[in-house]
């Protein structure tokens, strides 16, 4: 019994005086563990929202990351409120040291405010989300996860590179599923000239009706681009909604298949070349 009296006598002990609170090592336990537990408990609620409850009326997955991340970041500031009132500390006498401590966050933790108030922004507007097929500046590839601080990108290469949320706002960011994952893709052709034209539009759209990723509404159309120095440019326009996170490999494999149709059917695809004429004259051999 003595000693339990002694651990409670330490534990209450003050440490610090705010007024008419007094910040105490129990309080700081009370404090801690109370913290503690209202992240654990969000994540574990924003968790159970998102694959739960919310996919019963949306299966966009980026809706509902973006609601269960507004609902956690609620819940914390609630549940912070809560902690500090029932430790029986006044908020009004955490005016002045909030001052105080100010500077010293504005200085020191500008740009960690600003990537989260960035996040926040990111979350309401969403210009982005995850599942999308983002680019920003040298960085290509899909947005798995979007926090507080940063945003998760995963490339072809499966190497994971953070984003600051504050990059965003600031950069420009190229969204190709912003609206859904339906994208057109142009792919550059040349051909020799001399060539049947006809025959050139007709292969090329065989290479894109045959190809299972490509989309039949629209369709593969061509154009003839222009008259070049070697060749004739033509454009073969491809809507696809599963190569979106396959560029590369889609492309590839549609250029490949044009090269087997053009050799099939005798069709030249052009090279730099240049025509040297000499002129005979007096002095010549």
């Amino acid at each position: 019994m003595h000693i339990i009296e002694r651990v409670n006598k330490v534990l209450s002990y003050p440490l610090l005086e705010m007024g008419e609170s007094a910040i105490t090592t129990w309080l700081l336990l009370y404090i801690t563990i109370g913290v503690f537990l209202v992240f654990f408990l969000t994540i574990r609620l924003s968790k159970f929202l998102v694959n739960h409850v919310l996919v019963r009326y949306t299966s966009e997955i980026g809706i509902r990351q973006a609601i269960g991340g507004i609902v956690r970041y609620v819940l914390i500031f609630i549940g912070l409120l809560i902690i500090l009132q029932t430790a029986g500390i006044n908020l009004s006498s955490l005016t002045v040291l909030a001052g105080a401590l100010g500077i010293g966050i504005g200085f020191g933790l500008q740009h960690i405010t600003n990537n989260f108030v960035s996040g926040i922004i990111i979350l309401f507007e969403r210009p982005i989300k995850v599942g999308d097929r983002i680019e920003i500046g040298e960085t290509h590839g899909r947005v798995v996860s979007i926090s507080a601080r940063a945003t998760t990108i995963i490339t072809n290469d499966n190497v994971s590179i953070i984003v600051p949320n504050s990059e965003f706002m600031q950069n420009k960011v190229i969204n190709w599923s912003h609206n859904d994952y339906k994208v057109r893709f142009r792919i550059p052709v040349d051909v020799a000239y001399g060539s049947d034209i006809e025959k050139v539009i007709q292969l090329l759209k065989e290479v894109g009706f045959e190809d299972p990723d490509v989309d039949a509404d629209p369709p593969p159309a061509v154009r003839l681009k222009k008259f070049g120095d070697n060749g004739i440019h033509f454009e073969l326009l491809l809507w696809t909604t599963n190569a979106i996170h396959n560029r590369g490999r889609f492309t590839s494999g549609i250029n490949v298949r044009i090269i087997k149709k053009f050799n099939q059917h005798g069709i030249v695809i052009p090279f730099p070349q240049r025509d040297v004429y000499i002129k005979e004259g007096p002095g010549l051999d």
